[in-house]
């Protein structure tokens, strides 16, 4: 792993960049309304049309990874990222009122194309880059870890950027995305030339992943819904914490954003330690991600039976610290359960759900929250119930007589499926 730290201190920039990159956004959303004069639902297309047009994108730039490289994706689409960010800036600075935002909202359009091909596609590529199993969870933990710590950077810094100019965030995008290109082009090496995975012709390629989501759906389909519930969880708490934080205990800007990260930071520190600790132990991927759903579900319970700050704050902390549990697990689970051909669209699928997850958890908040508090906490604890029983009951890794895991193999109807990180060999 340690001739290879460049390569993933290259690859983790990319989630990292790439959330900063939307979620910056969030707390100047109020300001960008009031200097362009347009509606909040119109300002929230801002966030809405990135994270749509990214879910429509992400399986064809899954497809591409598998067929023509993951390098040769990505770096194309942190350009389109950097461009579309550039257009925001350039409409921002020099045009107003609705015309700048239309144009604004075009940039949005293809930033969200060009994420879809950039983090969605580190998973694969670190599958790839990596051969032992235990250290791909510790990358892929790493990775996950970039990705949240993007989010707890994200208010803050955004609030900062925002009081210093209010389109300074637009800005900073093409500037990160800059980085990130020049850190993957000349520090990510390509895998080996007998690593490197099979490129099928597209109709080999659609049969192959029928085969593969009926063999191993029951699981597949599961780690989709179970990253879709943990991002729409995480979303869902935000949104109602900073309306809490603002509506009723005053809290604006950056002080507000330092509040915001405390369940983020906490998510990032269980992201990085369960990816340290699985290992290649499947059946312990199973078991912490199943924890980490049983105690995000425990606290949502229990944060419905209080509305002060601190106590809400606690208990929506530990919510944080359950997904940062569950993510990487479910994060290697389906990077090491799928062959290399086929991995960058299977786990651009499982992007897919994440991104679904983040766009529904807002709005699904915002109504709950006028029914009512214990109506609303107790729906999202029904929602992680439902991700720990699929983890309970839909992933099964098969043991070997000394009770470890098999790397090879997935309990499914006693099918075999081969190790994700195989040599290429065929």
């Amino acid at each position: 792993m340690k001739d290879k730290k460049w390569d993933l201190i290259a690859l983790a920039s990319i989630p990292l960049i790439m959330t900063l990159g939307n979620s910056m956004l969030i707390p100047i959303l109020p300001v960008i309304s009031k200097e362009l004069d347009v509606s909040a639902f119109q300002v929230s297309m801002l966030i809405t049309v990135f994270g749509l047009v990214a879910i429509l994108m992400i399986p064809i730039a899954g497809y591409l990874s598998d067929r023509y490289g993951r390098k040769t994706v990505i770096l194309p689409s942190l350009v389109l990222a950097g461009v579309g960010g550039a257009i925001c800036m350039v409409a921002a600075w020099f045009m107003d009122g609705l015309a700048a935002y239309w144009v604004i909202l075009a940039g949005r359009f293809l930033q969200g194309i060009g994420a879809a091909g950039a983090f969605p596609i580190v998973l694969p590529f670190v599958g790839d880059l990596f051969r032992d199993e235990k250290e791909v969870s510790k990358s892929l933990g790493i990775i996950e870890t970039s990705n949240t710590f993007g989010k707890v950077l994200s208010p803050i810094l955004g609030a900062y950027l925002g009081a210093l100019l209010w389109f300074a965030p637009f800005i900073a995008i093409p500037a990160l995305c800059l980085i990130s290109f020049l850190m993957v082009l000349f520090m990510v090496r390509k895998p080996e030339a007998d690593d490197e995975p099979e490129k099928p012709e597209f109709h080999d390629f659609v049969a192959r992943i029928r085969e593969i989501l009926r063999k191993k759906g029951r699981w597949l389909y599961a780690i989709f819904a179970i990253g879709g519930i943990c991002m729409f969880l995480i979303f869902g708490v935000l949104f109602y914490l900073s309306e809490t934080l603002e509506s009723h205990y005053h809290l604006h800007g950056a002080m507000k954003g330092f509040v915001l990260a405390i369940p983020l930071a906490l998510l990032c520190l269980a992201s990085y330690g369960g990816g340290k600790i699985i290992g290649k132990n499947k059946v312990l991927m199973k078991w912490l991600g199943f924890g980490g759903m049983v105690l995000l579900t425990a606290a949502m319970i229990v944060a419905g039976f209080g509305k002060g700050i601190y106590f809400l704050l606690s208990f929506l902390s530990l919510v944080g610290i359950g997904i940062g549990v569950a993510l990487p697990c479910m994060d290697a689970l389906i990077t090491e359960g799928i062959e290399k051909e086929n991995r960058g669209t299977i786990t651009s699928l499982y992007s897919s759900m994440r991104f679904i997850g983040v766009a529904l958890g807002p709005p699904v908040v915002s109504l709950l929250m006028n029914v009512g508090h214990w109506v609303m906490f107790g729906t999202l604890a029904a929602v992680g119930a439902v991700g720990g029983l699929l983890t309970l009951f839909a992933i099964t890794p098969n043991k070997n007589k000394t009770g470890k895991p098999e790397g090879r193999k997935w309990a499914k109807g006693g099918r075999n499926i081969r190790h994700a990180t195989r040599q290429g060999a065929r």
